[in-house]
């Protein structure tokens, strides 16, 4: 009986110890995945997105310079706010930019959940699941960006050479100039990307920080009129964020426990590790495949945020970032379509994890 007891007590003690090792990883990546969106949302109200896609809508040249500008715009946004970020508030940017403009929107569309998913390769809160995997095993922002450097230039530059070439003939036309601007508003939400930017490359633990900056600049925000509480609620999205949050945890959990996905990828090279992070992705979702796969530390953890942050243009499934795309898109009057989504984006996975993998050797 006393034996009995004492494996009751071991296998509790085991999956308490799990629940605090998976609590650790994750609660980092979401405070601060919740600031950042908090801080885009108010950069939102300030209308500094739409500010800088009518700006460059006027830019000189044909098609081909107006989608270069727009998606270095979407690429700048990914890397400061998150993927997320960038998804909501810069696919209606890019469309109206393409309709002012008189342009087929195909390119730009697309282009721009593509680009958000590349782009997010280069800081620890550009996406979630850089977080995730590398929670507590890397340096400040600083050292994670000077690693991942060359593979996240070659996936973006890849990423718009595909798309690029894709709708070459589209691109080519000059379309048409219009008059009228969206000007921006310099304030909280200026304030809150150049804070934001300076801590996640200077500080180890950005979390709370960024938090408390995003929660500063809203509340600024609120005081001074220039936005109402429901759209800065809908951007942090707890109703979303919660249940990601148990999620991620539970399978955290699940995943020390059991032990086979680590030690699956203790055992693999840097190229399957990056097809595995592609095919759970595609299969899962990138955020139950990253507790999976990375539970312990991988063998090749940077090989693996290729798989995970670039799989997901593979199927529309495969990251919250393509669902909210899906949604924001028709919301604006785009016709976006799954099946096309991977006909293309089968051509950026492999273009892009090939490229990076090749990057991140060199």
């Amino acid at each position: 009986m006393v034996g009995r007891c004492g494996r009751y007590d071991r296998a509790e003690r085991a999956v308490d110890t799990a629940i605090l090792h998976a609590l650790r990883q994750t609660w980092s990546p979401f405070v601060l995945v919740a600031g950042l969106l908090l801080i885009g949302a108010v950069a939102g109200t300030d209308r500094l997105f739409e500010g800088a896609g009518t700006w460059l809508a006027r830019v000189p040249g044909n098609g081909l310079a107006l989608f270069g500008s727009l998606m270095g715009l979407v690429a700048a946004v990914t890397v400061v706010l998150n993927l997320d970020t960038s998804v909501v508030f810069l696919t209606p940017v890019v469309l109206h930019a393409a309709r002012r403009r008189g342009l087929p929107e195909k390119a730009f569309l697309y282009g721009a959940v593509f680009m958000s998913n590349a782009a997010s390769l280069l800081l620890p809160g550009s996406n979630l699941t850089n977080l995730l995997v590398l929670a507590g095993r890397q340096g400040g922002g600083s050292g994670f960006a000077a690693a991942m450097f060359p593979a996240w230039v070659a996936s973006v530059v890849l990423t718009a050479l595909v798309v690029g070439v894709w709708r070459r003939r589209d691109l080519l036309g000059r379309g048409h100039q219009t008059s009228g601007s969206v000007p921006g508003r310099i304030g909280f939400g200026l304030l809150g990307i150049v804070l934001a930017a300076g801590l996640v490359l200077g500080l180890r633990a950005p979390a709370l920080p960024v938090l408390v900056v995003g929660m500063v600049c809203a509340a600024g925000q609120l005081v001074v009129g220039r936005a109402s509480l429901a759209p800065l609620r809908r951007a942090v999205n707890p109703v979303l964020l919660g249940p990601l949050f148990v999620l991620a945890t539970g399978l955290g959990t699940l995943a020390r426990l059991w032990g086979a996905p680590a030690r699956l990828m203790a055992g693999v090279s840097a190229p399957v590790t990056s097809l595995l992070g592609v095919a759970a992705a595609s299969l899962f979702n990138n955020l139950p495949a990253t507790m999976l796969l990375a539970s312990h530390a991988p063998a090749h953890p940077r090989a693996l945020l290729l798989g995970l942050d670039l799989g997901p243009n593979l199927v529309v499934t495969g990251a919250l970032s393509a669902l909210l795309w899906l949604r924001v898109a028709r919301s604006e009057g785009a016709t976006p379509s799954a099946l096309t989504y991977s006909r293309v984006g089968i051509v950026v996975v492999i273009l892009t994890v090939v490229g990076g993998l090749l990057a991140l050797r060199w």
